[in-house]
């Protein structure tokens, strides 16, 4: 059994994904803390609901970034955490988080990378004119959505009328895809070989 913190700064629902899946039995895991940087962030109501202990770390409070990521690893630590899962966390983390955790911070975002990173991949991928779009989940390094890519489910946009819609269409590719590479996290381990990231099941 694994032992999972969540960072998120908005409603949660990736996060909600996850709790689903260690309750329907996918996710060989428990989640022992939920850190978000806002006050008011959906995801602190999901927790309360799920008897998830969960943490607000303001930026405010701190100097810098790294002050900031240096209190978040320190809860992390407290917790025993293995795996750490930005749930729209909208943060770039600092090698004073990316060292201690390195290769066990996990990220999804709404579009294929490497195309469209950033905060707009929906809208982006949208303005662009792709018929296809969809959902990556990769590891997290010191850049803009740039680690190597784990999992990746491709969703066809080109019905999509508004930037919004392509975001709802692909949500719930993202909820099953983040809680799928978390239940493999539970039963194995990735094993990154360069830009490549290929899964291992652990033996029966």
């Amino acid at each position: 059994m694994i032992r999972i913190g969540v960072l998120a700064s908005g409603r949660g629902s990736n996060f909600q994904s996850i709790i689903d899946g260690i309750k329907e039995g996918d996710i060989d895991g428990e989640i022992v803390v939920l850190i978000t940087d806002k006050e008011n962030a959906g995801a602190i109501e999901r927790a309360e609901k799920n008897g998830i202990a969960s943490e607000v770390v303001l930026r405010k409070n701190f100097e810098s970034r790294e002050h900031m990521d240096k209190e978040i690893r320190r809860i992390l630590d407290e917790k025993k955490v293995d795996l750490v899962v930005l749930a729209g966390y909208m943060r770039i983390i600092s090698p004073e988080l990316l060292g201690p955790y390195e290769n066990r911070i996990i990220n999804i975002h709404p579009a294929l990378l490497p195309s469209f990173p950033g905060t707009n991949g929906a809208k982006d991928a949208f303005e662009h004119g792709v018929k296809v779009s969809g959902c990556t989940v990769h590891f997290v390094d010191g850049g803009m959505d740039t680690g190597p890519i784990i999992e990746q489910t491709c969703v066809r946009i080109d019905d999509c009328k508004t930037p919004e819609e392509v975001a709802a269409k692909i949500l719930p590719f993202e909820h099953a895809t983040m809680r799928k590479v978390v239940a493999n996290f539970s039963k194995g381990k990735y094993l990154i070989e360069g830009r490549r990231v290929r899964y291992e099941r652990q033996k029966d």
